[in-house]
């Protein structure tokens, strides 16, 4: 099976067990917190990653660094979520750590990215 370059990046790994972490413990949430905020938890962990793919196959630093953007975007939101859950704000120290490092990545990953992609095609040409 085939394995996409994004896959083995560091910060989509800690991107993706920070996803899962966050919909393992949005099972224990109150009844106002699972219709109010989960699903946008949920949304904003999976958009990290998914942006975090999408910076991997784009060729121009303008789609790079827009991507990266939104990545960086869903990383704030889901940190500003989590200070607001009540059932994340005693394991809140665990989450905030994870998303320190994935927010301290997204420069050096659009650069990495766009020097891979030059040197390719230069190689190619």
């Amino acid at each position: 099976m085939r394995i996409f370059s994004f896959e083995k990046l560091q910060v989509r790994q800690k991107a993706r067990r920070l996803s899962i972490n966050n919909y393992k413990c949005s099972k224990y949430f109150d009844v106002e917190e699972k219709i109010g905020i989960t699903s946008q938890m949920q949304r904003a962990s999976i958009s990290i990653s998914s942006n975090i793919a999408e910076v991997t196959d784009r060729y121009s630093y303008k789609d790079k660094s827009r991507f990266t953007e939104i990545y960086y975007g869903s990383v704030l939101e889901l940190l500003n979520q989590l200070s607001l859950s009540k059932n994340f704000r005693r394991r809140i120290s665990k989450y905030t750590e994870d998303i320190s490092e994935i927010a301290a990545m997204p420069d050096g990953l659009c650069k990495n990215q766009v020097n891979k992609k030059y040197t390719q095609s230069t190689l190619n040409s």
